[in-house]
């Protein structure tokens, strides 16, 4: 079948969810808010190279013309990260201005608290100097980083509420709908498809948590003489409760476009005037 930009976003949506997925993964641009999560509550990858699958994205997307420009770009900005990861800076630097070549502009990742010991380096600021963006797009990449802040949040006391539960049912975890809008500029979407494999491995890690406990309490129900099925019916019904709250706060957090916010395609904000979403 022939490659098309949807389908080589589906690949790559894939390859950024297994490297999620790495229990040994440290900080990336645009992941920085969720890797240490996923490094505490996923497994390893089953069988994916991460680099390999960055390297394959870069070469299918380069031949299907400008419209998958943004796909070379995710390919050289997941490859910078894991330069990053690897303490190869060199490397690191060389992606990420390539990236900036092929349209990357999450000039808000590149205020991570990773990022800001690269922020006097030359090559670094001229990378930067580089990318264009418009208010609007800022403002959804804005939202998608503190959205990945929240989504961290609400799994650790997911996890905290759910010590204990004597219940069998499993409670996925809620999460804000993706914005829908066109944007100005197409690196939006790498940020777009970023947070959505992080939502999609931290609703597998979830799933596979309550999978474990409702199963672990299916058995022990069946076993003991004594399980304390009245215990078990008031701790579903408080989860329904919390994952009825959790539904409505994930559903509110929904991106709203600023009314008459410039859509003018313009260089990214001064390193260092960016504050980046506080955990």
């Amino acid at each position: 079948m022939a490659d098309t930009v949807t389908s080589l976003a589906s690949h790559l949506h894939g390859i950024l969810v297994a490297d999620l997925s790495n229990p040994v993964a440290a900080a990336i641009p645009g992941q920085g808010a969720f890797a240490n999560l996923a490094r505490s509550v996923l497994g390893a990858p089953q069988g994916m190279d991460v680099a390999a699958g960055f390297r394959d994205v870069i070469a299918r997307a380069s031949v299907l013309g400008p419209d998958a420009a943004w796909l070379v770009a995710a390919g050289h900005s997941g490859l910078s990260g894991l330069a990053f990861k690897a303490q190869q800076t060199d490397a690191m630097l060389y992606h990420l201005d390539q990236a900036v070549t092929y349209g990357f502009n999450d000039c808000l990742a590149l205020h991570s608290p990773p990022m800001r010991a690269f922020h006097q380096d030359p090559r670094f600021r001229a990378s930067y100097q580089r990318i264009r963006i418009t208010l609007a797009d800022l403002d959804e990449v804005t939202w998608a980083h503190r959205e990945l802040l929240l989504m961290s949040r609400d799994a650790s006391r997911a996890a905290v509420d759910n010590v204990g539960r004597r219940d069998t049912g499993i409670s996925p975890l809620p999460q804000a709908p993706l914005p829908t809008r066109v944007p100005d500029t197409p690196g939006v979407l790498i940020t777009r498809v970023e947070l959505s494999a992080a939502q999609t491995a931290l609703q597998r890690a979830a799933i596979k948590a309550e999978t474990g406990r409702a199963s672990g309490n299916v058995s022990l129900s069946l076993v003991s003489d004594d399980w304390d099925h009245a215990g078990a019916r008031r701790d579903a019904w408080r989860a329904d409760e919390l994952e009825t709250h959790r539904q409505q706060a994930a559903a509110g957090r929904a991106f709203v476009e600023r009314p008459g916010v410039s859509t003018l395609v313009i260089p990214c904000p001064p390193l260092g005037s960016l504050a980046y979403p506080a955990g």
